[in-house]
């Protein structure tokens, strides 16, 4: 099975440095030949997580998407969602045909507010079968670092979901599979949105113990949009049992892809999205912020998204309307949290 990599961001980093230190070869899409060319002679991304190493002999450098996707059985996109749209339809639309695709969005594509599996399947025709998704928790640093994380793919067709995931379990990376496509998909547009709550939160200097409520209230608003959405795993304190992990055993919402990638968002001073949050409350414009940072904070463009599409799951979301508004109709993140602090349990 040959992988390719569209994406050189911090993230798209990390995953080929796993795919490469299971001894695979890739073929990685990069924009810059400038930067190919560092890359060659220094080893390393020139631009993200410098700290990873890479034997150059297992890399196809390249800046032409379409030489990476004919190259390569399993695709995997790891672009930011704002600009994953103006990347693929630049391309023939039979050119995914007969080819595995794997995303590694964590967004959603802000131009008509769809999942990246509904965006392929009406421009390209990606069947869902052929389609999977690559989740966390799992920061690109400590990738890096080569500290053990866990790694969720969700695909409709087990088997090959299985198959995909042995190629990326290493000794300091374990692998989980299940089979609920749009739930981890919008488990992982929710949590960075909150995750920006939890960074202006921390701006406008509330403590952890507020902090803690706050992510507490996320998850259980998060969990009732999944419920009204018809998700299946949005509960807690249920496990199949009988099944072993690497197998597909049932994921309850308690499990990492949903709940602990929410809480490790939310937390780690490795989360851009919280990172993006702390500026907006300590009092930066949403301009600037984004000025200020060197890598897209997926939970700015989440905020709008999210909003539009529960206009008409209609679920309660007070947390992540209050954060829509703050960054994209200039509420004052003081007064935000103020509303915020009345809805708390």
């Amino acid at each position: 099975m040959k992988f390719g990599i569209l994406g050189s961001g911090s993230w798209g980093t990390a995953i080929a440095k796993i795919l490469t230190d299971n001894n695979n070869t890739i073929w990685w899409w990069n924009r810059s030949d400038a930067a190919i060319a560092q890359f060659k002679i220094k080893k390393h991304n020139p631009q993200y997580l410098t700290a990873a190493r890479f034997d150059t002999n297992m890399l196809h450098l390249t800046t032409n998407v379409e030489e990476v996707i004919t190259q390569s059985d399993v695709i995997i996109i790891a672009i930011p969602s704002a600009y994953t749209r103006e990347v693929l339809l630049s391309l023939p639309k039979n050119i995914f045909e007969g080819k595995k695709i794997i995303s590694a969005i964590k967004g959603i594509l802000p131009e008509e507010n769809e999942l990246l599996n509904d965006f392929l399947l009406k421009n390209f025709n990606v069947k869902i079968q052929d389609y999977f998704a690559l989740l966390g928790p799992c920061h690109a640093e400590e990738v890096a670092a080569q500290k053990l994380s866990y790694l969720t793919f969700t695909g409709v067709d087990e088997e090959a979901t299985a198959q995909i995931a042995t190629f990326f379990k290493t000794d300091y990376l374990n692998t989980v599979t299940n089979k609920d496509i749009y739930g981890v998909q919008y488990a992982a547009v929710l949590k960075n949105i909150y995750a920006v709550a939890a960074g202006i939160a921390h701006g406008l200097d509330y403590g952890d113990n507020f902090l803690s409520v706050l992510i507490a209230n996320s998850a259980d608003e998060m969990a009732g949009f999944l419920r009204k959405a018809g998700i299946i795993n949005a509960e807690v304190g249920y496990m199949e049992h009988g099944k072993n992990r690497s197998a597909g055993k049932h994921a309850n919402y308690a499990a990492s892809v949903y709940l602990g990638d929410l809480l490790v968002t939310c937390y780690s001073l490795f989360s851009r999205n919280r990172t993006f949050g702390n500026m907006i409350g300590k009092g930066y414009s949403v301009k600037n912020a984004q000025l200020e940072m060197s890598m897209v904070a997926e939970g700015y463009n989440a905020a709008k998204c999210m909003y539009i599409i529960n206009q008409k799951v209609k679920s309660n979301m007070p947390i992540a309307e209050t954060v829509f508004n703050i960054l994209w109709n200039g509420m004052d993140a003081k007064t935000g949290f103020e509303k915020i602090e009345e809805v708390l349990i």
